[in-house]
């Protein structure tokens, strides 16, 4: 790892949701966990574990395809609220060794840790370090990528699943790297491999030999891109100051709705769950989004601006609700979600916007329902128009 110009190791957790649930439930563990919801609902998978994908069952499937495949497999709705616990206590673990840390997500992270050396010894030393940590002080197992950028450090954390160390390095790259199939490459989805394949360019290592005005002729500004990275070049540095983009939740019904008054009420109760995330994260966002999705898996979305940012789900329902009367198109709804994004610290935007004219009376209001909720649970307290 001498001239290494930074050491980086990407840490993924291996299939986290359900691994807590088999940590905490023992009767759960060698068994195939679905996290996501029952089978009969109208859900995606959110994770699963190894277990399970031995079915072919897989993350973003839909519940019903996941029973098709494995119908002896334990379907659990998840626990979020425990998920982030753990997660912290990970992310506790990272930054007792460099501050220098990027969350990508509650199960995955890349650190820096260039000039740590000192303090911990290599960074493949610190990288073992931390990965036995994870294991003994919360019981469970990560995947671990130590290379001298991201892109490799990320590949190699996914070569050895689960519970795999891999080191990759410069010299590394036409070994390890080039004989990956293309969809390796960050930003190549099915499209893009697809149409890649078209030229039987099916692997890194064929991309790596194209020349760079091929690509760019082919693949405008992408072109430059994979001409970089199937060579193992990385320059994008860890960013500590990674921030929470968004806010949202969304709801797939158990059937297509065309009654717009339960498409509404639906919203409102997403607009809650949205306002209170937002408020327990000390955040207020300007931009308001709503997401449909029909009967036919067609998806739109539409945003709306506010002149003041606003953590109040008066003002998200609001905006959601005068977005749906306005692009409905009266046929059957599959699927309605809520974002807030442009975010910034609660205190830091002053007056934060507000439904009608008595806005320190709903603030108020919104603050006690939150200490109910944290108190009682999250169903303690509901508008009478949700009880239908």
């Amino acid at each position: 790892m001498e001239g290494w110009a930074r050491k980086i190791i990407h840490v993924d957790m291996d299939a986290f949701f359900a691994a807590v649930e088999q940590r905490d439930n023992p009767g759960l563990r060698g068994k195939p966990v679905i996290i996501g919801g029952r089978p009969d609902q109208r859900g995606v998978v959110s994770t699963c574990s190894y277990e399970a994908r031995q079915f072919g069952v897989r993350s973003a499937m839909p519940l019903r395809e996941a029973f098709r495949r494995c119908p002896n497999g334990i379907f659990l709705p998840g626990n979020h609220k425990k998920y982030w616990a753990v997660s912290r206590e990970i992310q506790k673990i990272f930054r007792e060794y460099t501050p220098l840390v990027e969350p990508l997500s509650l199960d995955e992270a890349f650190l820096d840790v260039t000039g740590c050396e000192g303090l911990f010894g290599p960074a493949v030393e610190i990288g073992k370090q931390i990965k036995d940590r994870i294991s003994r002080e919360t019981g469970l197992t990560a995947s671990v990528g130590v290379a001298c950028n991201k892109f490799l450090a990320k590949v190699a954390s996914d070569l050895e699943k689960p519970s795999g160390f891999v080191v990759i390095g410069p010299k590394d790259v036409e070994r390890v790297l080039w004989p990956l199939p293309v969809r390796r490459i960050w930003g190549v989805g099915e499209k893009t491999a697809l149409h890649l394949s078209e030229f039987g360019w099916t692997t890194i290592g064929i991309v790596a030999q194209q020349p760079l005005a091929n690509l760019k002729e082919r693949f405008g500004s992408l072109g430059e891109q994979l001409y970089a990275l199937a060579r193992g070049w990385d320059d994008r540095p860890v960013n500590p100051g990674r921030e929470v983009k968004s806010v949202g939740n969304e709801t797939t019904f158990a059937r297509d709705i065309e009654d717009g008054d339960k498409v509404k009420a639906a919203l409102l109760e997403l607009a809650q769950e949205v306002g209170r995330r937002l408020r327990k994260q000390g955040l207020a966002g300007r931009v308001i989004t709503l997401k449909l999705r029909y009967a036919d898996f067609t998806t739109i979305t539409r945003a709306e601006t506010l002149v003041e940012h606003t953590d109040w789900d008066g003002e998200i329902y609001r905006v959601a609700h005068d977005l749906f009367i306005k692009n409905w198109d009266q046929t059957a709804v599959r699927l309605v979600g809520v974002t807030v994004s442009k975010l910034a610290p609660r205190d830091e935007v002053g007056q934060l916007a507000f439904f009608g004219q008595n806005r320190e009376k709903e603030e108020k209001l919104a603050e006690a329902l939150d200490r109910v909720r944290d108190k009682f649970g999250e169903k303690a307290v509901t508008r009478a128009r949700l009880l239908k």
